[in-house]
């Protein structure tokens, strides 16, 4: 699996999350097209087709772990 930036994997944790691309940009203090281009990068980089894919993908390789319960 290709490595991914700093950015793109605060994106997919983002995207793990349930954020739109909207709210990934505020969140992060991005433009929305910079957003778009992190999550197609990641995408790309994941072998993947869409994001449920890559968040399943990040979380099947431990790039992502799910929150636990407070």
């Amino acid at each position: 699996m290709a490595t991914l930036t700093e950015r793109e994997a605060q994106t997919l944790t983002l995207m793990a999350q349930g954020l739109t691309n909207a709210e990934i940009a505020t969140h992060l203090h991005l433009g929305l097209q910079t957003v778009k281009t992190h999550v197609s990068n990641t995408l790309t980089k994941l072998g993947v087709r869409d994001r449920t894919q890559a968040v399943i993908a990040a979380y099947d390789s431990g790039l992502i772990q799910p929150a636990r319960p407070t």
